[in-house]
């Protein structure tokens, strides 16, 4: 080995179930849904579309919301007609093993990673998620849920 860092691509998000959100920049509302999910998602350095896909996917299809009869994690979003608002958090990459200060650089470089995180939403849209919205990307943002539950996972690909 030479010392230098070692990278495993894992896209990371955190995604909540909520009955609403909404994201603002300086005051202005620029992303708001009802009920369905909030992902915050990280992409990390060497992270391909594919991974991309793949969670999107993956989140289309979980079965997170309780069916009519009662029937817990019975429905999934698009079964729900729900809305997905995805933010970017490159702070998930945060590495905090050493010291006391977050190391960050595994998180991919501002436009590898504004580049998968639109794709993302795109995936997301084109698989039926019937409102697709999100933050500006690099901004510094005000983020408001409700969650519903609550229910919080953590997914890499």
């Amino acid at each position: 080995m030479d010392g230098s860092p070692r990278y495993t691509a894992r896209m990371r998000l955190v995604l909540q179930r909520v009955k609403e959100a909404s994201v603002t920049i300086d005051g202005q509302t620029v992303g708001t849904i009802g009920a369905g999910y909030l992902i915050l998602l990280c992409v990390m350095r060497g992270d391909t579309s594919l991974q991309a896909q793949l969670l999107a996917e993956k989140i289309s299809r979980l079965r997170l919301f309780d069916h009519s009869s009662g029937k817990i994690n019975d429905q999934s979003v698009l079964d729900i007609d729900g809305d997905i608002l995805v933010v970017s958090q490159f702070t998930l990459a945060g590495d905090t093993q050493k010291g006391n200060r977050p190391d960050y650089t595994a998180a991919a470089g501002h436009g590898e990673a504004k580049i998968l995180y639109e794709y993302f939403m795109k995936k997301l849209a084109e698989l039926g998620v019937r409102k697709v919205e999100g933050g500006i990307f690099g901004a510094m943002m005000d983020v408001r849920l409700i969650n519903d539950g609550p229910v919080t996972l953590v997914l890499e690909k």
